[in-house]
C-alpha cells in the first residue's frame, strides 16, 4: 500500500476531525441507580427507567455532571453554569425509549483543545463541545438473528468533539492517546477502548492545499483502537485522494474499518439533513453551577499529568520516558511517589518498580502489589550493595507473595551478597577449575575472557557473589 505521504501529494491535503465518546467513570447509571460495568450479564443491570417503560422519571447523577465538568477543566473548555437537555428522536433497537437523552442547544462545555506532541513538534487541537449524554443499548449479531443487550443503555457519556483541525494521521492519534491520559488521570474515566469506554468516530476528507472548503466528508464509525484510527485514516486518505487524482467525486459516505482486510468499507450513503426533531427534554430540569459547588469540583481535581511527570523528574530524578507511565493515573502516581519517598536510592526505585511491579498493578484497583514501604526497604538492600540485582527482582515477588519483611527473607532464603573474600573463595576456585580454556585466554592476553569465568562464579554462588570483589579475586588468582 502506497504510504500516506506519498498518496498525499504537494496538491492535497487531509482534514480530520475526531468525534469521541467516553464513558464516565460513575459505577451507575446517568438517569438512574442501575449498576454500570462492564462485562455483566446481559440485561441484568436493568430497571424501569433505562427500559424505557411509560411513566418512568430519570433523575440525574450529580457525580455524572461533575465529572463531565472535570473534563471540560482539564481541557480548558468554557463551563456554561446554565445548560440542558435534549431529546433527539429517532428508532433504532438500541434506544428502548425511542429517543436519546442528549445535549444540543447548550452542552456543559464549550472550546477548550487537547495538546499534542508530535514529529513535526508539539500544538493544540482546539474543541467545539463537550456535551453530556446517555449511552444506547449494545446489539449483539448472531448468526441471523440480533440480541439486545441494555445494560449499556444509560450509561453516562460525555462526546468530545474537535475542530476539523488535524491534517495526518500521526496527530489524530496523538490526539486520541493525549485525551485518554488526561481523562484517565483525572478519573473521568478508565478509557479502555477494548471495553467501549472510549469510542471514536473519524470524519475525513481530502482537499486541494490552500482550498478554504474543508472537502467532501466521510465518517467511518465506531473505530476501537488508537492504532486502528491510524490505519482507517491512512487508508480512507489514500482512496479520496485517488478518487480526486482521478478526477471522481468523493461520495459523503458513513464508512466502517475492517479490522482484518485492513481496509474501510462503505456501510450506508450519509443523510442530507436528518431531522432528529430535537426538543428540551420536559422530565428535566436545567443544571444550574453555583460558584461554591464549581470551586469543589476544582479544589478536587489532580494536578495535570504533566505537571505530575515533571515533579517526579525534579523530586526523584525518574527518567522522563518513566515519568510518563507512571502517571497514567493518580493512584499509580501516589503508589510510586509513597515508595520513592522511603528510600535514598531512586534510581533503583524506580528501576524495580518499572521492571517487576508497574505491569502487576490495576492502575483501578485499589488492592497493591506491594507495599511502598517493602519496596523502598528491598532498594536499600540494593542500594547498600547487600543483594545483587538479580536477587532484588526475586526478592519483590517473594515479599509480594508472602507480605513478610523483605530483609528477613533475604536472609533466610541466603540471598545476601557474598562479600567476604574467604567465603568467596570455594566459588573462585571452583571456577577456575572449570574454566581453564578461558583462563589461558586471559594470560595470554584475551582480558575479555574474565567474563567467562566470573560468569561462573555467579552462577556457582546462586548469584550471590560481589561481582566487585569476585572480579578483583579472580584478576589477582589469574595473574599470580
Amino acid at each position: 500500500m502506497p504510504s500516506v505521504m506519498q498518496s498525499l501529494s504537494d496538491r492535497y491535503e487531509a482534514v480530520i476531525g475526531l468525534e469521541v465518546h467516553v464513558e464516565l467513570k460513575t459505577g451507575r447509571k446517568i438517569f438512574c441507580s442501575c449498576r454500570a460495568h462492564f462485562g455483566d450479564t446481559p440485561n441484568s443491570c436493568v430497571c424501569p427507567v433505562c427500559l424505557g417503560m411509560p411513566g418512568a422519571l430519570p433523575v440525574l447523577s450529580d457525580e455524572a455532571v461533575a465529572l463531565a465538568v472535570k473534563a471540560g477543566l482539564a481541557l480548558g473548555c468554557r463551563i456554561n453554569r446554565r445548560s440542558w437537555f435534549d431529546r433527539k428522536n429517532y428508532y433504532y433497537p438500541d434506544l428502548p425509549k425511542g429517543y436519546q437523552i442528549t445535549q444540543l442547544e447548550r452542552p456543559i462545555c464549550e472550546g477548550g483543545a487537547v495538546p499534542i506532541e508530535t514529529s513535526a513538534g508539539k500544538r493544540s487541537i482546539p474543541l467545539i463541545r463537550i456535551h453530556m449524554e446517555e449511552d444506547a443499548a449494545k446489539l449483539i449479531h448472531r448468526g441471523n438473528e440480533t440480541l439486545v443487550d441494555y445494560n449499556r443503555a444509560g450509561v453516562p457519556l460525555i462526546e468530545i468533539v474537535s475542530e476539523p483541525a488535524m491534517r495526518t494521521p500521526e496527530e489524530a492519534k496523538a490526539y486520541l492517546n493525549a485525551l485518554r491520559r488526561i481523562l484517565s488521570y483525572m478519573g473521568v474515566s478508565d478509557c479502555r477502548m477494548n471495553e467501549g469506554s472510549l469510542r471514536c468516530d473519524v470524519n475525513i476528507s481530502v482537499r486541494r492545499r490552500g482550498d478554504p472548503d474543508l472537502g467532501i466528508k466521510c465518517e467511518i464509525k465506531n473505530v476501537n483502537s488508537v492504532n486502528y484510527v491510524g490505519r482507517a485514516l491512512e487508508e480512507e486518505i489514500v482512496r479520496q485522494t485517488a478518487l480526486l487524482e482521478a478526477g471522481e467525486e468523493v461520495r459523503p459516505e458513513t464508512r466502517r474499518f475492517n479490522e482484518d482486510t485492513g481496509k474501510t468499507e462503505k456501510m450506508r450513503d450519509k443523510e442530507g439533513a436528518v431531522d432528529y426533531r430535537y426538543f428540551t427534554e420536559p422530565n428535566l430540569p436545567p443544571i444550574v453551577l453555583t460558584d461554591a459547588w464549581m470551586d469543589a469540583v476544582a479544589r478536587s481535581m489532580p494536578p495535570m499529568p504533566d505537571e505530575a511527570a515533571a515533579a517526579l523528574v525534579r523530586d526523584f530524578g525518574v527518567k522522563p520516558e518513566n515519568a510518563a507511565l507512571l502517571t497514567a493515573s493518580v493512584r499509580l502516581t501516589d503508589y510510586y511517589t509513597r515508595c520513592a519517598r522511603a528510600t535514598p536510592y531512586h534510581a533503583v526505585c524506580e528501576s524495580l518498580f518499572i521492571g517487576e511491579i508497574l505491569d502487576r498493578l490495576d492502575r483501578d484497583d485499589p488492592q497493591e502489589y506491594l507495599p511502598p514501604h517493602a519496596l523502598a526497604a528491598i532498594s536499600a538492600l540494593m542500594g547498600e550493595g547487600k543483594i545483587v540485582s538479580g536477587q532484588a527482582k526475586r526478592l519483590v515477588h517473594l515479599a509480594a507473595e508472602s507480605g513478610e519483611d523483605p530483609t528477613a527473607i533475604a536472609a533466610r532464603e541466603s540471598m545476601l551478597k557474598i562479600s567476604d573474600e574467604d567465603a568467596l573463595l570455594p566459588y573462585i576456585d571452583a571456577a577456575l577449575a572449570a574454566s581453564e580454556k578461558a583462563a589461558a585466554d586471559y594470560r595470554r592476553g584475551k582480558v575479555t575472557a574474565i567474563r567467562q569465568i566470573l560468569g561462573t562464579v555467579m552462577r556457582e554462588s546462586g548469584g550471590r557473589a560481589d561481582p566487585i570483589v569476585a572480579g578483583r579475586m579472580l584478576e589477582e588468582r589469574l595473574k599470580n
